[in-house]
Parts: structure tokens; sequence; C-alpha cells
């Protein structure tokens, strides 16, 4: 993550992940969960936090999450069901549950796919928001898999050239298996900034960066800007001249592989909320363990040591960054912005939960 991005002493407050991990299981429990759905879901939340994703954790998702049971939106008790199933695939109706909460049972049947077939796809509809794509994907790297795993929702980007909001963000995320390297771990929105950033953005009063925003009738904002009260994602690349029709084909790519395929439809066309996909490889069907992971070891290790361009300290992988995050918040705890505390701290109390932080 961007450094104006990162929480500082001064607004932030260390709690250990078990702590925070214990009142976010409660919190889902007197949501409607069954216990199972509470720690799987805050598992989820925390390992956002621990890996420095604060876009996709504890501080915000929980008050999204609690709003939307409060409405009668999520379904806290889903019973999801294959609907379509062959030796590789399958698509599943997932009853209206949230993601965070049914999509990693989705991963496990690829990964079970994949161990027989060689590869494992699933297809998911009437399913909520699902949280890190890299959680999902990293599931497959305990079983010597590469793991995908994808989604759509909302329709807050614009098309290169447009000035309407047709597509979704649509997160991707990538999971690659090592020796003694950090493993490969890639999570990103195929906009140009993910949602979350431009509410931290608001939350730090730090600016938006050039080409993740747009005017109301399409133009791109190409300087450092503050986050307007209106305004459009635009696709990654920001602009035509930088690539923006990549990142725009690439959201294209995911609204086809969770929207279409899994029957929900594409952006605006889309039925229910949101709809996801899983994807399994199974290492050895394709080549000798061992090597891949030696040659993945090798490759990892070449391009942290290679020379550093100027202004830059070192030169970094998917998923290093969020590794050495990682375990400097198992030992030192989890920044928590005060302004989520003080939410955690008062929907606790209004649930009747022992729970005070900071």
């Amino acid at each position: 993550m961007l450094e104006r991005f990162h929480y500082t002493e001064k607004n932030s407050v260390r709690i250990p992940a078990d702590d925070m991990r214990a009142a976010v299981e409660d919190i889902f429990r007197k949501m409607g969960m069954p216990d199972e759905g509470a720690v799987q879901s805050a598992d989820l939340l925390i390992y956002a936090d621990l890996r420095g994703i604060e876009t996709h954790g504890t501080s915000d998702r929980v008050r999204s999450y609690v709003e939307g049971f409060s409405r009668g939106g999520p379904n806290p008790t889903p019973n999801w069901k294959i609907v379509r199933e062959a030796a590789a695939v399958a698509t599943v109706d997932g009853d209206g549950g949230l993601g965070i909460q049914i999509g990693p049972q989705m991963m496990e049947l690829a990964i079970e796919k994949a161990k027989v077939a060689g590869i494992g796809a699933v297809a998911v509809t009437n399913c909520g928001h699902f949280g890190a794509a890299a959680y999902h994907a990293q599931m497959a790297l305990e079983h010597d898999q590469i793991g995908i795993a994808m989604t759509i929702g909302g329709t807050g980007v614009l098309p290169t050239g447009g000035a309407e909001k047709l597509i979704g963000l649509n997160p991707l995320g990538i999971a690659a298996p090592t020796n003694e390297e950090p493993p490969f771990v890639f999570d990103a929105a195929m906009s140009s900034v993910a949602g979350g950033k431009i509410r931290l953005a608001k939350l730090l009063g730090v600016e938006a960066g050039p080409g993740w925003l747009a005017e109301p009738d399409g133009t791109p904002i190409m300087e450092p800007t503050m986050v307007p009260d209106e305004y459009a994602i635009l696709p990654l690349g920001g602009d035509r001249e930088s690539g923006s029709h990549k990142g725009y084909s690439l959201g294209i790519m995911i609204e086809i592989l969770s929207g279409v395929l899994s029957g929900n439809g594409a952006g605006f066309m889309r039925r229910n909320s949101s709809s996801h996909h899983f994807i399994a490889y199974d290492i050895e069907k394709f080549t000798d363990v061992t090597g891949f992971k030696t040659d993945m070891d090798a490759l990892l290790k070449r391009l942290k040591e290679s020379k550093p361009a100027p202004g830059n300290d070192r030169v970094m992988y998917a998923g290093l960054g969020e590794h050495e995050e990682e375990l400097d918040r198992r030992a030192n705890g989890v920044p928590y912005h005060e302004s989520t505390l003080e939410y955690i701290n008062s929907i606790c109390g209004e649930l009747g939960l022992p729970y005070h932080f900071g």
C-alpha cells in the first residue's frame, strides 16, 4: 500500500490481532451467523488487517457488513447449492450469503476438483462481498496449487473514453507457492484504485493520485487532487495514453468470468449484487512440484535482489511487502485508526459485547 495510506502512531492504536478477532467473531454472531460462519468471516478480515490491506479488513468492512445485515441484506445462514457441475467445474448459487462467509468454501471446492482433474473452476452467483481476493487465492498454496480468485461488484468504473459508470472495480487475486521466498501473492482491482482506498483517502485527508478519478462528465483528473464529492473511477491505467484500455478490458474479462458465466449478467445487467470466480491449478498435474518451487524461488529472489532505479530503496514483488507487514503486525499488534476503534467500541456496546479498545 502507498505510504500515504499508512496509519500513523498519532492516529492509530496497535491491538493484538486475536483480541480484535474475538470481537469481530462475536459481532458476526450477533448478526445471526452460525459459529463456523462467524469464525471464517472474521479470519478473512483479520488476514487483511495483518497484511496491511486496510481497505478490506476490519477498518473498512465491519461497519459496511453490519449496516447491510441491519437492512436485511445478506443472508447470515446461507444454504448454498451447486446448480451445474462437471468433473473440473461447478456453478454455485450462494443463497444471498456474504462472500467472506462462503467464498472460502467455494475455493475449497475448486481445490478439490483440481486434485482430481488438474484444474478446478467454480463460478458463484447470488453471493455478496468476498473480501480480499488474495485470501481465497492463497488458500491453494498449502495444497501445492496455484490459486486465482476474482469478483465483480458495483458499477463505479467508466469505460475508457466513456462518461457512464458501467462496470465494477473487479479485483483479481493470484497466488503461487515457493520453497524459501515469501510466495507470490497478487491482489488488485482492475480499476485505477480500489474503492476502499478512496474512502481511506477521505478518512486520512490525503490526495487521490493522478489518473484515479474522473469528473462527472468523464474527463480524467490527471493531477493529484482531494477526493471531490462527485466523481467516477477510471480503469487501471487512468487515461487512454497511459493504457487504460488494458485495465478496462481486464475489468470486462472479470465481468464475463464472474458475472456472465455464472448466469448473473455483467455490469449494469447484473441480476443480483455480486458474483465470483475461483480457479485452482494442481501443479503436479502440470510439472514437478519441487522444480516449480525452485524456479519460483529463483525468479523472486532475482527480482528482489535486482538493482533499484534512482529514488527507490529496493525492488519488490507482489506479496513481499504484505509478508513483511504481517511479520511486524503479528509481533507488535495491528494499527487500527482511532475512528475504527470508536466504531467497534460503539457497536459492541449496542450489541452488549464486552469489548473496548483504545
